[in-house]
């Protein structure tokens, strides 16, 4: 509707999770090469965790996508409020493997078999799980007990989970210790600060074809507030702002345009910042104060046990 009065190719801020608009800060860098690494080096278990809305599936995606021309088979689990079984049959026929009976023993024998073909063809199969901290306790279980399909070298099944911080707290229960001890990386996504909110909104205009600045500064400023850097809501804002952008017939966004956006939206600007540098950043803009404790942990690192255990 807008993309011709703005003169753009394609509409920026979809809520799809499209890896062509990944914008790679720091932080997502770290992210990517944790994920591209686990998988390429067959490291068994990956964690990939962030709050909602900050990029954790297009991160996925666009992991994914790199191995393009490479041999990696992918099992892509978005609904993970499954029963044993009915995982197994979906990972089976993600594959394109057409489970010849659907009891739990035949199913699992016809992917290890699949799996050691695959491995002779230097092939990497992974099976990534969205939204993982809705997993059953018992799909958690049996999730790791996949690992266990390896030879005397190497991990046969690259698995990545993917979620909420409610999976770190899930991870954390003594009746999963054997799965935590068996996550070789860690990596997680993080809100956006004031710059690279307003460089996160450009880069996408800029792919999509703006030739001129159609978010001046001050309207910026003010959709990182409301959005608190989350890039969900950053796409969600400068959306209906377009819209209303050319229902008004302007082609650039203003302050009124966002707040009544958000109004509309029901968001409320963040009430209380920090700097940086109060919060070790090292001077990179403001943040909003954490919800957590984890919101303090690293992207990445290769000790989990250290990691959860602190």
């Amino acid at each position: 509707m807008y993309k011709a009065f703005f003169k753009l190719q394609s509409s920026p801020f979809g809520t799809s999770p499209d890896p062509r608009f990944l914008y790679m800060m720091p932080h997502t860098r770290e992210a990517l090469a944790c994920l591209e690494y686990g998988i390429s080096a067959r490291k068994g278990f990956t964690v990939l965790t962030g709050e909602v809305g900050t990029g954790k599936t297009t991160l996925l995606r666009r992991a994914l996508s790199s191995f393009s021309g490479r041999r990696v088979s992918t099992s892509f689990v978005f609904n993970p409020r499954l029963d044993v079984l009915d995982f197994l049959e979906f990972v089976l026929t993600d594959f394109g493997i057409v489970p010849a009976n659907r009891t739990k023993s035949g199913m699992l024998l016809q992917l290890n078999r699949w799996l050691i073909e695959r491995f002779r063809m230097e092939e990497t199969c992974v099976v990534v799980v969205d939204e993982a901290q809705n997993l059953s306790w018992d799909l958690l279980e049996e999730i790791r007990l996949l690992t266990n399909l390896e030879t005397s070298s190497e991990k046969l099944l690259q698995i990545v989970l993917s979620g909420q911080p409610e999976l770190e707290e899930k991870l954390r229960h003594p009746s999963v210790r054997q799965l935590r001890q068996r996550v070789s990386l860690w990596c997680r996504t993080q809100s956006l600060t004031e710059a690279q909110t307003q460089a996160y909104v450009a880069e996408r205009l800029r792919i999509a074809g703006a030739t001129w600045q159609i978010f001046p500064p001050d309207t910026l400023e003010l959709i990182h507030r409301y959005s608190r850097g989350i890039p969900r809501i950053i796409n969600l804002i400068c959306e209906h702002a377009l819209i209303v952008a050319y229902v008004e017939q302007v082609q650039q966004v203003t302050v009124p345009m966002i707040e009544g956006v958000a109004v509309e939206l029901e968001l409320e600007t963040q009430p209380f910042l920090l700097s940086s540098t109060a919060m070790g950043g090292g001077g990179h803009g403001t943040r909003h104060v954490p919800e957590r404790t984890s919101d303090f942990m690293p992207a990445l690192t290769g000790d989990p046990n250290g990691r959860l255990d602190r």
